[in-house]
Parts: C-alpha cells; sequence; structure tokens
C-alpha cells in the first residue's frame, strides 16, 4: 500500500515538473533563449542533480521522478541558451 505522504509527494512532484515544461517547449518552439538566465539555468541544474542524489539516496521515487525530468529540461533550456545566444 502507497503511504499517504509518498502520494503527496508525487503529486507535488507532477505539478512542480509540469510548471517547468511549458518553458522548454516554448523555447523550443520559438528558439527564442533571450528572456532565459544562463547564470540561474546553470545554477538551478547543478541544484536539481544534487536533489535527484539526495532522493536516489532516500529511494524516494517523488523526487527522483521530478528532479530526474526536471534536470534533463533545465540542461536542455541550458542548451538552447548557449546554441541561440
Amino acid at each position: 500500500m502507497i503511504d499517504f505522504y509518498e502520494v503527496i509527494g508525487l503529486v507535488a512532484a507532477f505539478i512542480t515538473t509540469a510548471s517547468f515544461l511549458p518553458q522548454v517547449f516554448k523555447t523550443y518552439k520559438t528558439k527564442d533563449t533571450s528572456g532565459l538566465s544562463l547564470t540561474m539555468y546553470t545554477t538551478f541544474f547543478i541544484g536539481i542533480v544534487l536533489w535527484l542524489i539526495y532522493g536516489i539516496h532516500l529511494r524516494s521515487l517523488p523526487m527522483i521522478l521530478a528532479n530526474s525530468i526536471t534536470a534533463i529540461s533545465s540542461l536542455f533550456l541550458v542548451v538552447m541558451k548557449l546554441k541561440y545566444k
């Protein structure tokens, strides 16, 4: 049986990850990165990777899922920013 707090974590992971995806899709579609801060997204990516490592250590499925998807998405934005300066 799934723990109540695990469900809360999964819902939170879904909401926070889903909120990030429109920026990724918009940037991919328009190739416009003028509004993105390279410093912010690079720092954000490093922080997300650290959260992912922590989630793996805790064996927390919500943390692993959310941070894996967000790490890939934020890395994509960093790459797009470098490519389309």
